[in-house]
């Protein structure tokens, strides 16, 4: 399709973005791959509708997800049309969208224009309010989860009575219908609304007042939507209704990119888009211009694996460039020491840091490699969140041990007084400030003074006494305890683990994963103090701003960003794909994990390194892993593979798709193999790592045999040798596996080529 000749807007652009632009009338889809260039054939496309005069620019809607999308579009719709962008008042996010309409039509759903938008803490706190006047116990049923509940039913277009029998008993065994109504209630009488309602409401008012629905749609001659794979069941409906008389709707999303379902975002949504419109038009932009043909050929073979998908292929007119690097490690601290090194390589050959990024799959993962980035001084930055010694759970737990280190610090005993909830408030605080500049003396001492005293009602005074002991009993345990097993006491104690247990969200399991990271860190230490100490430098060493860094972030926050070296670390069975995701949302889940590993794959424009370790410390246990079943996808032609320890991507491969289940080999992989962490282990662990690189060219030269192919010369009965679970005797066996009774380890399944028969 060709446009008016010399059309400045056209310039630069491919055919099926120049056809994505002219393309005005009638539903389509612009199927845009990662890295094709949609913005600029959506914004121009934008541009275009204005230029040809089809329509004033107060009569096209466009909506984006992120206050920076919605500037970055109106900027660049700016540059091409000049001062017109500022009568485009429909041009922004769905909520900024949804809660201009509601502003003229609040009185359909009982509310007055000038109605309040509470934000997350007002939330939590009136539902806490909702939650005790009914007399429900709040540490039973956190007012976080109800929060997560409503926020979920509100994502789904969802009024109260139309929650299913089973979303009744989301919350306190089947009281979920009516504390949504409660929170309802309360909220038309405060004339205010949260964020969910937004949408619900002018969802509600355009299904139940057809005058009010005929207006938009009279006024909105055309609808554009970017990112259209995120969109949830509310907004969804929302945007049907509004494009449903003109049907001149364009969306922009990429199937393959949908990573949000835990936010309520629906691939159905764009998969479904040719059924909701018929005849939409569907354009692919497959021209990719950010990576290297490796590294999407090797994305492309990844995902082919998804069946809920459109479908197309990328390609590139740019240098073959380096395959995809898979490179297999003995354990998590040798997997953050081999990406330190490489940076370091790549720094000494030129590259810029701000152009290197580590992607991980959660959070707690980052710790690794900011204790190793610190010990070698490489500059870094967390973007998308908190350094990891800077969380507030793990702020908390430091605040713990600083107290139980130093009686004396008051910072510490403020932070953690009332953490978790014991009901102590500002009031209690104040009284223990007073009485310690009078006398002079800590926080603590003057806790255990105060309680002796008329001066806190009996309540706080048991709770601060209880508390204190608590805090003088983990004291005298730090003498004798090894700090790992100490914080873990701690967490399970002081109840912090268990509130955060109750909550029941993605966000308090991310917490705890984080906790128990926590714990994996300071196993490498033999006091509380050299613990501390270790941390005092790690916080200390914030480099100027204006320096370049490393970039560590999840995968999830790394979407629309792009850096010429990637590192993807942690492609074991458990990590990536998680095993949360796994248990939660089976098939779908592992369909949304396999775009979130190509994703991450293609924010790489020049170099992408995959890393997976043999072992991983996890709850204070080593546990033997498997790669991810993802490094089996991946096409063998545009992969290096390094890996030491499986004997390549091919074996692997094979030993997945021997099986026509894998969620089944791994439900019977997982649960077996850990080893308890007895005495003396920092000294097994010194002689594990000496003998590594020895043990790692064993390994390698007999990887042949890791194959699904049997030994022969191992039967049932057999005594072996083990390198990490030391002798045993043969129990069973199938394939290449073999269930072992160890004679300090107990009954482990193992794969046959890690023993050896042991020697007479």
């Amino acid at each position: 399709m060709d446009g008016p000749p010399g059309d400045p807007l056209l310039d630069g652009l491919n055919p099926p973005q120049r056809e994505a632009v002219l393309t005005t009338e009638g539903p389509v889809l612009m199927l845009a791959g990662a890295g094709t260039g949609k913005t600029a054939a959506l914004t121009r496309r934008l541009a275009h509708l204005v230029r040809a005069r089809l329509a004033w620019p107060s009569e096209i809607l466009c909506v984006t997800f992120t206050n920076r999308a919605a500037r970055e579009m109106r900027e660049r719709v700016g540059h091409l049309i000049g001062p017109a962008v500022e009568g485009m008042p429909w041009l922004g996010t769905f909520h900024a969208i949804a809660a201009k309409m509601l502003r003229r039509h609040a009185e359909l759903v009982g509310l007055q224009a000038n109605y309040t938008i509470i934000d997350t803490d007002d939330q939590l706190r009136l539902l806490k309010q909702l939650i005790v006047a009914e007399g429900l116990d709040e540490k039973r049923w956190p007012a976080r989860q109800l929060a997560g509940c409503i926020d979920r039913w509100k994502n789904r277009g969802l009024l109260p009575d139309q929650l299913d029998a089973g979303e009744n008993e989301a919350y306190a065994n089947g009281k979920g219908r009516a504390f949504y109504q409660l929170y309802q209630d309360r909220l038309k009488t405060l004339n205010a609304c949260d964020f969910g309602d937004l949408l619900l409401h002018m969802l509600t008012i355009l299904r139940g007042h057809p005058e009010v629905l005929a207006q938009y749609q009279q006024r909105f001659k055309y609808v554009m939507v970017d990112e259209y794979q995120d969109t949830n069941q509310v907004q969804y409906f929302w945007l049907r209704l509004l494009a449903q008389s003109r049907k001149n709707i364009c969306v922009v999303g990429d199937d393959d990119q949908s990573i949000y379902s835990w936010r309520g975002a629906e691939v159905a949504n764009i998969l479904r888009f040719e059924k909701d419109f018929p005849g939409a038009r569907v354009i692919r932009l497959e021209q990719n211009y950010r990576s290297t043909p490796q590294i999407l050929a090797a994305a492309s073979g990844l995902i082919d694996a998804n069946t809920q998908r459109l479908g197309k292929t990328l390609w590139t007119d740019r240098h073959a460039g380096d395959r995809v690097r898979v490179i297999g490690v003995w354990d998590g601290p040798e997997e953050a020491r081999r990406v330190g090194d490489d940076i370091e390589r790549l720094e000494r050959e030129g590259a810029a840091l701000n152009q290197v990024a580590i992607l991980v799959r959660a959070q707690y993962q980052t710790r690794e490699f900011e204790d190793r980035f610190i010990s070698i001084g490489l500059n870094y930055r967390i973007v998308g969140g908190f350094r990891f010694y800077e969380r507030a759970e793990i702020r908390d737990a430091l605040a713990y041990l600083r107290l139980i280190a130093q009686p004396a610090d008051d910072l510490a005993f403020e932070r953690i007084y009332n953490a978790p909830k014991r009901g102590l408030g500002a009031k209690a605080l104040e009284k223990l400030h007073l009485l310690a500049r009078r006398r002079g003396i800590p926080l603590a001492a003057a806790a255990l003074e105060i309680v002796d005293t008329d001066e806190l009602p009996a309540r706080a005074r048991n709770t601060f006494l209880a508390f204190m002991r608590d805090v003088a009993r983990w004291r005298d345990l730090a003498k004798t305890q090894n700090p790992a097993d100490l914080i873990r006491t701690v967490m399970d104690e002081s109840g912090y683990t268990e509130a955060l247990q109750a909550e029941r969200t993605a966000e308090a399991s991310g917490r705890l994963e984080n906790l128990s990271e926590l714990a994996r860190a300071m196993e490498e230490y033999e006091s509380l103090g050299d613990f501390l100490e270790h941390v005092s430098l790690v916080m200390d060493n914030e480099a100027a701003a204006d320096e370049e860094k490393v970039t560590i972030m999840t995968m999830h926050a790394a979407k629309g960003l792009e850096f010429d070296h990637v590192f993807l670390p942690g492609w074991e069975e458990g990590v990536f794909p998680s095993q949360r995701a796994l248990d939660e949302g089976g098939l779908a889940s592992l369909e949304e994990e396999r775009r979130l590993a190509y994703v991450a794959i293609t924010r790489a424009r020049r170099r992408c390194t995959i890393l997976h370790a043999a072992n991983r410390r996890i709850y204070g246990q080593w546990t033997s892993s498997i790669p991810s079943r993802f490094i089996a996808e991946l096409p063998g032609d545009h992969v290096d593979n390094e890996t030491t320890l499986s004997g390549g991507a091919s074996l692997w491969r094979a030993q997945w798709t021997e099986h026509a289940d894998p969620f089944a080999e791994v439900a019977r992989a997982q649960p077996a193999r850990t080893v308890t962490r007895g005495p003396g282990w920092q000294r097994a662990a010194a002689r594990e790592f000496d003998t590594a690189p020895r043990r790692i060219a064993e390994t390698t030269r007999s990887a042949a045999s890791f194959a699904a192919k049997p030994r022969t010369d191992i039967e049932i009965g057999a005594r072996v040798f083990h390198e990490k679970f030391g002798y045993g005797t043969v129990a069973a066996q199938e394939g290449n596996k073999l269930e072992i009774d160890f004679e300090t380890s107990g009954r482990k399944r193992v794969i046959d080529s890690f023993v050896k028969p042991a020697a007479e």
